[in-house]
């Protein structure tokens, strides 16, 4: 494994599509999804798309701590999950607002509308066919690591520019906010 450089916003691979894997079992993919755990590992993120390495294929690796579940069905904890192909499908039209960052993005955070549950089918490493129901933080960050895929930032998802700052600033402010909600 070797850890790779994230690729920032204004390189031009994060504004292209990723070509579809033809052979997920190959040993190259094997090692794309290596050297992405380590970059991601390196980074300290919790999704990476194979483009935010350099690499044009539909790869993704993501995982959800027990810090960032949420209570939803569906939702949860998740180990460490490598996912080839993937295709996302909503499962309704309801969308909720939520804070996220990038590490193409480093520093800043905006709040993105997403789709609350997804259908997500996809092959794993092994060549079997993966197919599941997501919502939260799973649902979130699918669609983020998708959008990667498909040459798209959470920064085009934005509708208000209002809410997008610098980390510190923004979670101070969410801080302020909610303590003003509870008094």
């Amino acid at each position: 494994m070797t850890s790779k450089s994230i690729v920032r916003v204004g390189d031009p691979v994060l504004r292209s599509v990723a070509a579809l894997v033809p052979d997920p079992t190959a040993p190259a993919i094997r090692q794309l999804i290596d050297d992405m755990v380590a970059s991601l590992e390196e980074a300290g993120g919790i999704g990476l798309a194979a483009p935010q390495i350099g690499i044009l294929q539909r790869v993704l690796i993501f995982w959800v701590p027990d810090a960032r579940a949420t209570n939803e069905p569906d939702d949860g904890p998740c180990p460490l999950t490598a996912l080839i192909n993937p295709v996302l499908e909503p499962l309704d039209d309801r969308m909720a607002l939520g804070w996220e960052g990038c590490l193409s993005i480093p520093g800043l955070r905006g709040e993105v509308p997403r789709h609350l549950r997804m259908r997500v089918t996809a092959t794993t490493p092994e060549g079997e066919p993966f197919e599941a129901i997501v919502a939260g933080t799973r649902a979130r960050v699918l669609q983020h690591e998708v959008d990667h895929l498909d040459g798209i930032l959470y920064l085009d998802r934005m509708t208000d520019f209002t809410r997008f700052g610098f980390t510190e600033e923004v979670h101070e402010a969410e801080a302020e906010r909610r303590s003003r909600e509870l008094t």
